[in-house]
């Protein structure tokens, strides 16, 4: 057997030992790219999962767009309806906006700084890739292996540059869409704002034309003045409750709120309501009707007007014993039908008891006069007697005769030089004054000593 020359036996020594080294160099190539990928927090898979949902959403949101422009931002502002949430959203979305910017900054820089390190690679790999004059084995197998690993290098950051060009670019769509929303909510407070500016011209235009159909209508200026400061409320109250759902929508919990604001308007309410229940039980058999005598919470008068709130009288004081107006007009709430007291003094004729006093000297004979002013009395408050009795029987829906007794009565009392005679006698509201005048006439002659058949 004939042995191997000493030149081919180097030179496998030297394969031996640049395969070894390259195994050694690829070992250690891949020692540091974990070490890389460790230290610049690269998270190649699941950036590449991320990019890859982002892809085909783009993609899908891409063939969508032609057909449907906007809509996707349309469909997530119109949730907002009121002023409030759009102004709540609009102050979102910028905020969104500021931050989608930085992080599209973000990824910017790191493409530029990617980009450089990219440039910087290409040019080491280049200067490496021409042959120098004069290299001996072992260097060239150090060069290749240095461009092997640049190369390798390379292509992860290849890799990491196009991640960050997509994310880049995906920052910018979202971007777009976010600008595309604040769009479309600002458009939607401008409308709102209309809304609201149209109603408060409505009402002041209402306003206007109510107050003018009141100058023709009412002619009274103080209950003009009464309609027009209602009206102006009312108007007022309603456009405000129309800019408040405009601003802040319709309460979730109505049915409750309805509950409650009608609790507290029966309780702020309460005399008015009373009053028109008050205006049925007045409006019946046994309640007050105009022109009769009536007196109400100690005030006494003629009911002059009855409404469906309220009941005016015109007061006479003590009725009872002057029976004279005393200029007021006095109005209560009809409230005072079911909670209060009232005392109605009026039937069909009005009648009332009028009482006269007269002091008699010591010097006069008591009983013969006293008979004789009993005697005129009857006589002539006789008729209303009669009348007054039978109209009670019909009031009161008696058999045979009342149970009390329209005659009068004349009682002595002492005094301090003499006798008062007091006579007390049934008439009628509207002859009161003058019955009273004729037995005052009567009784001056019987004190004369007069004959009463002159009368």
């Amino acid at each position: 057997m004939r042995a191997k020359p000493a030149a081919t036996i180097s030179n496998n020594s030297e394969l031996e030992i640049a395969k070894a080294q390259l195994g050694l160099d690829q070992t250690e190539l891949a020692d540091s790219i974990e070490d890389l990928a460790r230290e610049s927090g690269d998270q190649r898979p699941k950036l590449q999962q991320e990019l890859a949902a982002r892809q085909a959403a783009m993609k899908q949101y891409q063939d969508r767009a032609s057909q449907e422009d906007g809509q996707t931002a349309v469909s997530s502002a119109e949730q907002y309806q009121t002023l409030a949430q759009q102004l709540s959203t609009w102050r979102s979305l910028r905020n969104r906006r500021q931050l989608i910017a930085q992080a599209e900054q973000l990824a910017k820089d790191d493409v530029a700084a990617l980009t450089g390190d990219r440039d910087s690679l290409k040019a080491e790999a280049a200067s490496l890739a021409g042959k120098p004059v004069g290299e001996s084995g072992s260097e060239r197998i150090d060069r290749l292996q240095s461009i092997s690993a640049r190369q390798n290098i390379l292509s992860i950051l290849n890799d990491r540059l196009g991640a960050q060009q997509q994310l880049a670019a995906l920052y910018g769509r979202w971007g777009q869409q976010a600008e595309l929303q604040q769009k479309i909510v600002t458009h939607l407070m401008l409308l709102s704002l209309a809304f609201i500016t149209a109603i408060c011209i409505v009402v002041v235009l209402a306003g206007w034309g109510l107050q003018l159909a009141l100058e023709r209508i009412v002619h009274d200026p103080r209950q003009k003045q009464t309609l027009k400061t209602v009206l102006n409320l009312g108007t007022e109250a309603v456009g405000l409750i129309l800019i408040l759902l405009i601003i802040f929508g319709v309460p979730q919990q109505m049915p409750t709120i309805l509950g409650l604001v009608t609790a507290g308007l029966t309780v702020v309410f309460q005399d008015f309501i009373l009053a028109f229940c008050g205006w049925f039980v007045l409006m019946g058999p046994n309640g007050v009707r105009v022109r009769d005598w009536v007196e109400i919470d100690g005030v006494g008068g003629e009911v002059v007007q009855l409404g469906v709130f309220r009941t005016w009288l015109l007061e006479t004081g003590n009725w009872t014993a002057h029976g004279h107006p005393t200029g007021r007009r006095v109005s209560f709430l009809n409230g005072y039908a079911i909670r209060g007291k009232y005392f109605n003094f009026s039937t069909v004729g009005q009648w009332m008891w009028d009482e006269i006093k007269i002091s008699v000297p010591p010097d006069k004979s008591i009983h013969p006069l006293l008979k004789s002013i009993y005697d005129e009395t009857v006589k002539i408050t006789e008729a209303d007697a009669k009348m007054a009795e039978a109209e009670w029987k019909r009031v009161t829906h008696e058999e045979g005769s009342p149970q009390f007794s329209a005659m009068p009565s004349v009682n002595l009392r002492p005094a301090g030089v003499g006798v008062d005679i007091l006579i007390r006698y049934i008439t009628r509201a509207g002859v009161r004054v003058e019955t009273r005048n004729r037995l005052f006439g009567v009784f001056v002659e019987l004190m004369q000593g007069e004959s009463v058949g002159k009368n």
